[in-house]
C-alpha cells in the first residue's frame, strides 16, 4: 500500500507503521528535509527517484515528491477501541460508517474524527469504502492515528457497544434537534451512506436519532461536514 503526500508520509513514520522503504523526489537529495531525517532516523530505505518515476508510480498524483511502500492497513477490533478510551479514562467516543462509498468522505471523516478526539471508527466489510491510497491521502495524516474496525455487522456492532454501556445514535433528519441533547456520555454515533442515509435495520438498533437544524433550502449535508459537525458537538459538550 502507498502512502503519498508530505504530511501523509511524516505522519505515518511518526506514529510506527511498518514501511518498507521510502521513495523520494530526487530533487530533494542535496536538501535538508525533516521527512527524510525522520526515516533515517527510524532505519526506513530511502530510494530518490526522478519525479516522472514517481508520477508513474503514484495512484492519487498528490504526491508532492514522497511515496511511502507501507504494510497494509490493519484494522484492529471494537474491543481495542474501547480499550483505547479505558487506557485514556475518558468516556468511549466513537463513530460508526454506515455504508460510506466516497474515499474523499472517509477520509475527510477520519481527519475530524482525529481533531475532535475520537477514539476509533467503525465500518462494515462489505458495500462501503476500505482503506485506500485516496482515503489516506485525504486523511493528511490523521489515519496514522486512528483505531479503525472493519465488522461484518454493523447491527451486531451496536449490541456489543450497547454491553459495554455506550448510547449509540444516528445523526439523520427526523429526529431530535441535537443541539437540545446531552451528549457527554459514552456515546457511538452513526453516519449514513451519501445517498441513502442510515439503513432502517441499523437505525431500529439505534438509542435515539440526532438532526442538525437545517435553515436552507437544501435538506441534506455532505456525509463528511454533518459528521465534523456533529463530532465537534459532541466534543464541546464533552469539555463543558
Amino acid at each position: 500500500m502507498f502512502i503519498e503526500g508530505r504530511n501523509a508520509v511524516k505522519e505515518a513514520i511518526k506514529s510506527g507503521l511498518t514501511i518498507n522503504k521510502l521513495m523520494v523526489d530526487s530533487n530533494f537529495k542535496t536538501k535538508k528535509d525533516d521527512i527524510i531525517n525522520y526515516a533515517f532516523e527510524n532505519k526506513i530505505k530511502v530510494e530518490f527517484l526522478s519525479r516522472m518515476i514517481l508520477d508513474k508510480k503514484s495512484k492519487t498524483m498528490h504526491h508532492q515528491g514522497f511515496i511511502a511502500d507501507a504494510t497494509d492497513f490493519e484494522y484492529c477490533t471494537c474491543n481495542d477501541i474501547l480499550k483505547k478510551a479505558k487506557s485514556k479514562n475518558e468516556q468511549p467516543f466513537i463513530v460508526i460508517l454506515d455504508g460510506i462509498e466516497d474515499p474523499h468522505n472517509f477520509g475527510a471523516i477520519i481527519r475530524s474524527c482525529e481533531c475532535a478526539g475520537v477514539h476509533g471508527i467503525i465500518i462494515p466489510k462489505n458495500r462501503s469504502v476500505q482503506v485506500n491510497e485516496t482515503v489516506i491521502k485525504t486523511s493528511t495524516g490523521a489515519i496514522s492515528n486512528m483505531l479503525i474496525s472493519r465488522v461484518t455487522n454493523i447491527k451486531d456492532a451496536i449490541e456489543e457497544l450497547k454491553q459495554n454501556d455506550v448510547w449509540v445514535y444516528g445523526a439523520e433528519l427526523g429526529g431530535d434537534n441535537i443541539y437540545k441533547q446531552k451528549l457527554n456520555r459514552s456515546i457511538a454515533v452513526v453516519i449514513g451512506s451519501e445517498g441513502f442515509g442510515i439503513r432502517p435495520v441499523v437505525k431500529s438498533h439505534c438509542d435515539g436519532i440526532l438532526t442538525l437544524p437545517l435553515k436552507g433550502q437544501i435538506n441534506s449535508l455532505n456525509a463528511s461536514v454533518a459528521c465534523g459537525i456533529v463530532v465537534f458537538e459532541i466534543l464541546r459538550q464533552r469539555e463543558i
